[in-house]
């Protein structure tokens, strides 16, 4: 695993925790919504119930995933601390912090550290050859 793949894991996975909790809020809003058509045909009384149990099933599978993505991200986050904090260089650690931690874009960085955009490409490129990738991930 390259330096850049191992530090772009934790955006990754921020990604697909927002993701999912977009896909929650939208089971919740399945789930509480109440429909009713009326006709003379009677009706099955535990669809409706049936619909939100299942809903509600959903809800709380994709919640416990979600729990279990954010303790990933917070284990992997404290270890790329570890990772950024053992490269001598205090400009490609901030750099290095920004972009893979605080998740900036190339232009706030740029603005942040004073630089042009083309200055923290340079920088990044000079971050990534420093980085020692955990031995458990090679």
């Amino acid at each position: 695993m390259t330096a850049k793949e191992y530090l772009s894991q934790a955006y990754r996975l921020d990604q697909r925790i927002n993701s999912n909790l977009e896909q929650v809020e939208s089971l919740n809003g399945l789930a509480t919504k109440v429909s009713s058509t009326l006709t003379g045909m009677p009706k099955n009384p535990n669809h409706a119930t049936s619909t939100m149990a299942d809903a509600v099933s959903k809800i709380i599978d994709l919640q416990a995933e979600i729990n279990n993505d954010i303790d990933r991200l917070v284990d992997l986050k404290r270890e790329m601390v570890t990772v950024i904090k053992a490269v001598a260089n205090t400009e490609c650690q901030t750099l290095l912090e920004l972009r893979y931690l605080c998740f900036k874009t190339w232009e706030q960085i740029a603005v942040e550290m004073n630089y042009t955009v083309r200055n923290v490409h340079l920088l990044h490129k000079e971050a990534l050859q420093i980085v020692v990738v955990p031995a458990r991930l090679h």
